[in-house]
């Protein structure tokens, strides 16, 4: 999962005027660097351009996903993604950026600014710590820990039953239960043969 691309635009009548941008184009040849980063400036006012006002969409170019945000005040973020990068995540990042860079930016500069003359500093930040979306957002960093004790279970059922020895076998064999509770372990696990571990 990687983040290549993150780009505040305005959203003008005739065309869309990038304000600021951060790039990670390290995983990129150094002879290329500079026309991808161009590239990604050129895809990310397109895409601006084209999407309406209060829109949200994903856009795939190869194994690229450029997500963009346009606000219904013309202000737009885009990030550019690999294909593995949550989208949910991507979205929860431009929605802050553009929240912050509207808190921190006056609003007369968006029609007329550029790169050079917009006073932002927050999206190299950003970029780097929305790399590692576990790290970032907490919502992922939960669903990965869940998936990670589902495993450890799963695994531990596994080694608890791998001698051989199955939970039914040893039901039937214990002296210490009851007639009654082998009864009721053998017609709960008949209701239960529905749901099966993962």
């Amino acid at each position: 999962m990687r983040l290549y691309s993150l780009s505040v635009l305005y959203k003008g009548d005739a065309k869309a005027v990038l304000l600021k941008a951060a790039y990670d184009v390290s995983s990129f040849s150094f002879f290329q660097r500079s026309s991808v980063q161009e590239f990604m400036t050129f895809t990310s006012q397109l895409i601006v351009e084209r999407s309406s006002k209060g829109s949200r969409a994903s856009v795939k170019e190869q194994e690229y996903l450029c997500h963009v945000y346009v606000r219904n005040d013309s202000l737009a973020g885009v990030v550019i993604a690999d294909n593995e990068y949550p989208s949910r995540v991507a979205f929860t990042l431009l929605e802050k950026v553009l929240d912050e860079f509207s808190r921190q930016v006056d609003r007369i500069d968006w029609p007329v600014g550029s790169p050079d003359t917009i006073q932002y500093a927050g999206l190299d930040g950003h970029l780097s710590r929305y790399q590692n979306p576990r790290e970032a957002d907490p919502m992922t960093k939960v669903q990965a820990e869940l998936d990670e004790t589902k495993i450890i279970l799963h695994n531990t059922m596994e080694s608890l039953l791998e001698r051989g020895e199955k939970l039914d076998d040893l039901v039937s064999k214990s002296e210490v239960l009851g007639i009654q509770s082998k009864a009721f372990y053998k017609t709960a696990r008949k209701q239960n043969s529905c749901c099966a571990v993962m």
